[in-house]
């Protein structure tokens, strides 16, 4: 089989029929299977699979279990030469799944790779960057990214189009496809990421290993983003930060990991304070919302260091 295709699910029941639809429809002779985990979503995302897709391996969980371990249960069964996370808030156009694995037969020392991701609306979105270093979130937080260049922009790798081949550092988990066998070299995603940071670790994984990281011109899906996690509130910022926060001190220790603690804290405390001041001199609902938002996350943020982490 060339390729196994792991969805994971938790309440985006209209998105993922529209996701598998474009899937079936752009396989363009690949021989695929599709297999879908859900997170115990209450949206009757089970019972479309079921209804729609009767081809669908369906995965039930009873409970969230997280990004990571979701997509490990579907690892274990996964039986393509490669295999492609690809999420359920996605469209794929084209031929772009024959394409990739196409690339990948050509370039056997590339062991994962990214396709030109787009937006809703038709703009490029912004996957395949640099690992968050401590320089690069430094620049991320004081918005210097905005002033561009190579140096400035280069967290997110702004002075590109995404428009020529590149290795990269990161690959989006949006679209990510891998060598079965590189799985089996570095293992499965790390389960104690739940949701943020375990593409990024498992890149990581993959440079140390030896193996190129590339973006490819080989075709575009699109990507709606946030079709989970805009659910979430100010929680998202929360388990964002400690993704990143977990990064670090699992791949540079204690001490980076604090300094990012700290940096982030600072960021989001700045932020309250900057909205909760717009709110009192007059406020409208949006700017009422995000005040609210940045103290809620300012007052839960000791949860963001991993072993508070829940």
């Amino acid at each position: 089989m060339d390729l196994s295709i792991v969805i994971v699910n938790w309440n985006t029941r209209d998105l993922l029929r529209d996701c598998l639809m474009s899937v079936e429809r752009h396989l363009c002779g690949v021989t695929a299977e599709i297999i879908v985990v859900d997170n115990a979503s209450t949206d009757d995302s089970v019972e479309m699979v079921k209804q729609l897709f009767p081809g669908v391996c369906l995965i039930v969980n009873s409970e969230n279990r997280g990004f990571a371990a979701a997509n490990n249960q579907a690892f274990r069964q996964a039986r393509g030469n490669y295999t492609l996370l690809l999420n359920s808030d996605t469209l794929v156009h084209g031929d772009v799944l024959l394409r990739s694995i196409q690339y990948l037969d050509a370039n056997p020392k590339v062991g994962m790779m990214g396709c030109k991701v787009l937006n809703g609306d038709g703009s490029t979105q912004l996957t395949c960057s640099q690992f968050p270093t401590f320089t690069n979130l430094v620049i991320q937080t004081l918005g210097a990214n905005r002033l561009g260049g190579s140096f400035f922009g280069r967290y997110q790798m702004l002075d590109w189009a995404r428009d020529d081949e590149r290795e990269v550092e990161v690959i989006s988990g949006c679209y990510l496809m891998v060598r079965s066998l590189v799985i089996d070299e570095i293992g499965y995603l790390d389960e104690a990421f739940f949701c943020y940071g375990e593409e990024t670790d498992w890149c990581r994984r993959g440079m140390e290993a030896g193996w190129k990281l590339k973006f490819a011109p080989v075709g575009t899906i699109t990507h709606f983003g946030s079709g989970t996690t805009s659910k979430l509130n100010h929680k998202r910022d929360l388990m964002l930060s400690e993704g990143t926060i977990r990064l670090h001190l699992k791949h540079s220790g204690p001490f980076s990991a604090a300094m990012v603690w700290m940096l982030l804290l600072i960021f989001n405390c700045s932020r309250s304070v900057f909205w909760t001041l717009r709110d009192f001199l007059g406020s409208n609902a949006d700017i009422s919302s995000r005040a609210q938002h940045f103290r809620n996350v300012v007052r839960q943020f000791n949860r963001t260091w991993p072993q508070l982490a829940k």
